[in-house]
C-alpha cells in the first residue's frame, strides 16, 4: 500500500480597486471634462461634495475609484424618486 502525500493549496484572491481615467469617468456619468472638474472643486458653485475625489498617480495624471463612481451614479439614481 502505497500513501500519497498532498500539500494544501491555498489560493488567495486579491481584491484590487480599480482606477479608471478622467475620460472613462466622462463616459460613464454623461458629465463633460470641465463639469467634472467643477463639481470637484471645492471653490466651485457647481461643488459636489458627494461626488467622488480623484487620486493623483503622478505630477500629470489623476485616476478615479471606480466603485466610488457607480457608486455616486446608484445614490443619483436612488435619490431621483426621493
Amino acid at each position: 500500500m502505497e500513501t500519497i502525500k498532498t500539500a494544501k493549496l491555498e489560493l488567495t484572491t486579491i481584491v484590487m480597486p480599480q482606477l479608471i481615467s478622467l475620460e472613462d469617468v466622462v463616459k460613464c456619468t454623461g458629465l463633460s471634462r470641465a463639469s467634472i472638474y467643477r463639481m470637484s472643486n471645492e471653490k466651485s458653485k457647481f461643488y459636489d461634495p458627494d461626488f467622488p475625489k480623484k487620486v493623483q498617480i503622478s505630477t500629470s495624471r489623476v485616476v478615479w475609484v471606480s466603485s466610488e463612481i457607480a457608486e455616486w451614479i446608484n445614490q443619483k439614481i436612488a435619490n431621483r424618486s426621493a
